[in-house]
């Protein structure tokens, strides 16, 4: 935001509402939009990584019902950006580094439970071998949504994305800007939901393997440290 400049959601919403009224839907520019948004989204990432795990852990269908949590943590932010806030999160330090530093921590947080999750579970026997091999406990469809949800919102990429790369896919000449942000917001969220039915369905296919409780010790082991890479990936990132 430019110096001097006041911050007002009126215009924003006040242009939806004219759109709303006259039923005449701008068209923003789909074609460069349709290019970048599928490499932004099947770009290996916490929440593509989340979906993988949870399908090799609780199969596809588990983890695609957990992606409502990120969809809906991206809708929340389509529609700030639409009323006029995403310009005001993304310009404001304090509220960037504050948003920042709890995904790092909670990427933190999520590597961290991993690795203790797949530690070997049980005491060796008397004759001095290693501790039986069992399988981490199942997790409820709500504990996996709800994990999807805090991870998305507190990725400042994902704000990043929709307050600073959608409108530049805006035609401003056509006017009704809120409108056009939440039609390129939602056609995002498709295409974010094709890309994590991919991720859930290769998840899915290895869980279908019937994999050894190791095995998939390894997997889960292996998911969080990529998460602790990402959480200092993210810490030492700039704008």
């Amino acid at each position: 935001m430019r110096p001097g400049r006041s911050f007002s959601v009126h215009r924003p919403v006040s242009a939806l509402g004219n759109w709303l009224y006259t039923g005449c839907m701008p068209t923003p520019h789909w074609q460069p939009f349709l290019i970048a948004a599928p490499l932004i989204a099947f770009t290996p990432g916490a929440s593509q990584l989340l979906s993988l795990r949870n399908a090799v852990q609780q199969g596809a269908v588990d983890a695609l019902v957990a992606v409502s949590g990120r969809l809906s943590a991206f809708l929340l932010l389509v529609l700030a950006t639409a009323v006029g806030l995403g310009e005001l999160l993304v310009t404001s330090e304090p509220v960037f580094t504050a948003v920042k530093w709890c995904g790092v921590a909670y990427l933190l947080y999520l590597g961290v439970a991993m690795l203790y999750r797949s530690r070997p579970v049980g005491a060796p026997d008397t004759s001095g071998s290693p501790p039986p091999d069992v399988s981490s406990p199942r997790r409820t469809r709500r504990q996996l949504t709800r994990q999807e949800f805090t991870v998305a919102l507190t990725n400042p990429k994902a704000l990043l994305l929709f307050a600073a790369l959608l409108p530049q896919f805006v035609d401003h000449s056509a006017g009704a800007v809120p409108a056009q942000l939440i039609a390129l917001g939602l056609g995002y969220l498709v295409v974010e939901f094709v890309a994590a039915t991919v991720y859930a369905g290769v998840g899915g296919a290895l869980n279908s393997f019937d994999m050894p409780p190791r095995t998939r010790r390894y997997l889960d082991r292996g998911t969080g440290v990529t998460m602790l890479a990402v959480a200092g990936g993210l810490a030492f990132a700039r704008r």
